[in-house]
């Protein structure tokens, strides 16, 4: 395929969402920078996804030269390798376990618990507009792992012991960024957390910390069309991709740093961060 027809085929691909989770979006961005290194086409790719500071991590690393492109994907498999690890810690027989929306980490760190004899079940969200959770839920499944996919507005119901469900004891969400003051995940995560706790349920956020930044992050607000392709004009439509999560309802980070309370964490990602 011609180079730039590859190039902005990927860029189409991440901005469209047809590559989805940080770690994909990161190594497709990695995959079109190789094909034009300039700070023009780095620039581009950034443009895709707004929130998104693991590829922008990823760029500067492999645009600097401090990092090669088999160094960084090395980073990719360790970094789940550890993951995975640290979440088959805390997975207990007979766990029922939240998630919402698609995460690259926990997916795999679930199916990793799965092949190391834990027993447990999966609810999540079909995550609309673009239903993000059915991968979720096509990908437990495969795995052999148990999974009721709940449609949004019912996430209430998943998080309590109501119509004839099993109340969850954990909640797994991943991150799109790690901020000083909390995470950045599909919009929805806050009112799951906020639930969560309410019901003195464990919120854990699993991510890989080069999703850390002190930069502010934008938000992304996508299309319209995408709630309603043919809308009166006169209807107004909102429709945020993420939001924030606050620290407080967060129980620990799970990354390849270890299970860590959010302060903690800050303090270990910021000394890890220098050495990059």
């Amino acid at each position: 395929m011609n180079k730039k027809r590859e190039f902005n085929r990927i860029l189409k691909d991440i901005k469209n969402v047809k590559i989805q989770g940080a770690r994909n979006i990161s190594k497709a961005a990695l995959r079109a920078y190789s094909l034009f290194p300039t700070k023009t086409s780095k620039k581009k790719i950034l443009s895709t996804r707004p929130t998104e500071p693991m590829m922008e991590r990823v760029l500067d690393l492999i645009s600097s030269g401090k990092y090669t492109k088999k160094e960084i994907l090395a980073h990719f498999d360790s970094s789940q390798e550890k993951i995975n690890k640290n979440v088959l810690k805390i997975i207990k027989e007979h766990d029922v376990i939240f998630t919402h929306c698609h995460s690259t980490n926990v997916v795999n760190a679930l199916v990793y618990a799965k092949k190391h004899g834990r027993s447990f079940e999966v609810y999540n969200t079909e995550t609309r507009p673009l239903y993000q959770g059915r991968k979720t839920a096509k990908d437990l499944k495969k795995a052999g792992i148990k999974v009721t996919l709940f449609v949004d507005s019912a996430f209430g119901i998943a998080l309590s012991k109501e119509q004839g469900t099993r109340k969850a004891n954990k909640v797994f969400l991943g991150a799109d960024a790690l901020l000083e003051k909390g995470v950045i995940n599909k919009v929805g995560s806050e009112a799951i957390a906020q639930i969560a706790k309410s019901q003195n349920i464990p919120v854990y956020v699993i991510a890989d910390s080069w999703k850390y930044t002190a930069k502010k992050i934008q938000l992304e607000q996508r299309s319209f069309r995408e709630i309603w392709k043919r809308v009166s004009n006169r209807i107004r439509i909102k429709n945020p991709s993420f939001e924030f999560v606050p620290k407080k309802y967060l129980k620990a980070i799970i990354s390849e740093l270890g299970i860590l309370s959010y302060n903690d964490f800050l303090k270990r990602v910021k000394n890890y961060s220098k050495i990059l």
